[in-house]
This record gives C-alpha cells, structure tokens and sequence, in this order.
C-alpha cells in the first residue's frame, strides 16, 4: 500500500487534496509516479456534474514514469517513460482484434472503477472512485497496462501529458479519421485543445487553406502561428458564407466545440464530396441538417479519440514534437501545482488559454 498526495472531490465543485491509499498494481496493471496530468474539459465535466459518484479522484490525462509492474506485464518495465491513455481497452475483442481500440466496450465498464470492478484508491472514510482507471490528479496511480503507453524520455512531462487525450483526438481526427490529404481545404470549429490539435495536424499533412472559427479574438490569433491560413470570428462574421466565399467549401471540416448551432455549420460549410468529423459529447443534444444535401455526396463521420491506436500513434506524436516537426509547446498555456487544480478548471471554465497541465512536483 501506498500513501498518496490526491486531489479528492468530495462534492461537485469541491476539492479536497489529501493523503490517500494506493494500493499495489494486480498482474496485468501499473504503478506510475505520475509527473504531470492534462486539464481536460472532460475533467471539468465531471468536476461540475451534479450526479457523479463522489468520493472520486478526476485525472486522465497523465504522464510520469514506471515505478512498479505486475508480474504479467510484459509491455513496460520499471524506469519507462509513459503516457496514461484515456481509454482502457481489453485487447482481445473484435474491436481491439480489428486495430479500433477507441471503439472497445471495455472504457464503458471502468467509470468509477477498474476493469475489474474494484478500485485501488481508499481513504479514511473507505473506497474512492476513480476516473477512466486512471485518477491521475494524484502523485501515483495504478493503471491497466494497456493504458501505460511507453515513449521517448526526451519528452517533458508537461508535454507528455498533452498526448494522454485531448491533443491526439484533434490531430488524429485530421490524420486518422478524416485522413486529410496534401492540396484539402479544412474547416476547423473551436479553437480549443482540439481543434487547436486538428489545425497542427492539417499543417502537419500540408492542407491548402485550413480554416479557424472561433469566437475569441485572442485564440484566433493565436492558430495563425499553428498553421491556419484564414481565421473567422464568428461573434461577427457569417463563418459558413466565409468559408464559402474562401474556398467554395472545404473537403473537410472538424467540429470541436459540441454545439448544434457549430455543428450545423460545419455541416453547412463542406464542398461536394465533403466531410464533416464530429467530435462531441453524449450531452451535445440534437442539430438539424439539410437532408438535401446528401446527393452532394457529403456525410458526417464521428470522431473518437481520433481513431488513435495508442502504442502505435502515442509514440508517433513524441517522436515528431522531438525532432521539431510539431509544435506542441505552442498549446501549452500555463502549469498549476497540484493543489491549485481548482483553479484550472477555473481557467479552463473561463477559456482562458488553450491548454493548462498540472505538474505533481
């Protein structure tokens, strides 16, 4: 057993950080000393969620280094740099046998639990639920060992933990989902980790005009340096009759806020042959489409995870930011100590930057 610093919510909206128990990682799991943790706006949905099973530790976006393996791990070892995916998949049904992890059943079974069904966190009041089998808000974490996803140890933390959800959901929708080629037009909706992520990998794959519409002057700004060639500010400008006006509609348009009103426009927005790739939340609601524009021979495809296949793209992703070929430094806003968590997900309410990490040391 190990006794953990953790940031414990009580009560939606309540923090407390306190010492826990962690127990020892099972055959197939591991211990992580975890270095860094992404501010996820999956987090902060949580975080604000009336009806979540509270005691539980939030986190699912991690970083830190092997400290411990059960004795059927065979995957990393003790010393491993890793990154905590978000997704716990079982490996073995059709979905995993297929190369579509994202799509395994298994990440359903793990709110609030392990795979297995019981948790490793324990306070003194009793069991503390965790969050994608990860809870890694807290200065070690037990994790299956397919979520601990081995990469370079040239990689900050900080950055590290950038690849654990969010930054690999924007740039695979563009590389994996959509599978945006050289010459394409893209649309890119919210300019948030995200999309900020999906405007890095279209420059990354060399789209002609990349697109960015958000409502904020500042983050607009901002995707000029990632890559974007125009950028709309639809508090004032009609985006869908400006993309029309730029490109005569995109081959491809991303949708990374989960709004109806923005996903009608990035439907609204793609040219002949278009696709609109939707990454949203179960709480999004329903939107309206134009069923007329289907002989157009447009469709609407959703996003999960970016189709990402985490120990092969995972490592993909650091290996380009080490040899300089993705700007993720450019996406880091601001680090919090641990115990100031709270106040990123103050920022993050208030849209303040576009990505913020809690470092644990």
């Amino acid at each position: 057993m190990h006794e953990i610093d953790a940031a414990v919510m009580r009560e939606p909206e309540r923090l407390s950080y306190e010492s826990v128990q962690l127990e020892e990682p099972k055959p197939e799991e591991v211990l992580v000393d975890v270095r860094a943790t992404g501010v996820c706006h999956t987090d902060y949905h949580a975080y604000t969620n009336q009806e979540i099973d509270c005691p539980v530790v939030l986190g699912h976006e991690g970083a830190g280094v092997v400290e411990a393996v059960g004795d059927r791990v065979t995957a990393v070892e003790p010393g491993d740099h890793v990154v905590l995916w978000v997704l716990p998949s079982c490996g073995h049904c059709e979905y995993c046998s297929s190369g579509q992890p994202y799509l395994c059943p298994k990440h359903t079974e793990t709110r609030g639990r392990m795979p297995d069904g019981t948790t490793r966190l324990r306070g003194d009041d009793g069991p503390i639920n965790q969050f994608f089998a990860q809870s890694s808000f807290a200065s070690k974490a037990v994790v299956p060992e397919r979520s601990a996803v081995p990469i370079r140890t040239d990689v900050p933390f900080e950055i590290a933990a950038l690849l654990g959800c969010g930054i690999p959901t924007g740039i695979g929708a563009v590389t994996n989902t959509a599978d945006v080629g050289p010459g394409d037009d893209v649309a890119v909706f919210g300019c948030g980790g995200v999309g900020a992520s999906a405007i890095l990998g279209a420059d990354l794959i060399g789209a002609r005009s990349i697109v960015a519409v958000d409502i904020e002057p500042e983050k607009l700004d901002a995707m000029r340096g990632l890559g974007a060639t125009d950028v709309i500010d639809a508090s004032s400008t009609d985006p869908v009759e400006e993309i029309h006006r730029l490109t005569g509609g995109v081959d491809y348009s991303f949708e990374c806020i989960g709004r109806p009103q923005t996903l009608e426009q990035a439907f609204e927005s793609l040219g002949r042959g278009g696709t609109a790739v939707v990454t949203t939340t179960k709480d999004t609601g329903t939107f309206e489409i134009d069923g007329g524009a289907f002989p157009r021979g447009v469709s609407i495809v959703g996003n999960m995870v970016g189709s990402i296949r985490p120990r092969v793209d995972v490592p993909k992703l650091a290996n380009l930011y080490a040899e300089g070929r993705l700007d993720l430094d450019a996406l880091l806003t601001d680090t919090y100590p641990l115990p100031e968590l709270d106040e990123a997900f103050d920022a993050l309410r208030d849209g303040d930057g576009i990505r913020n990490v809690v470092r644990m040391a």
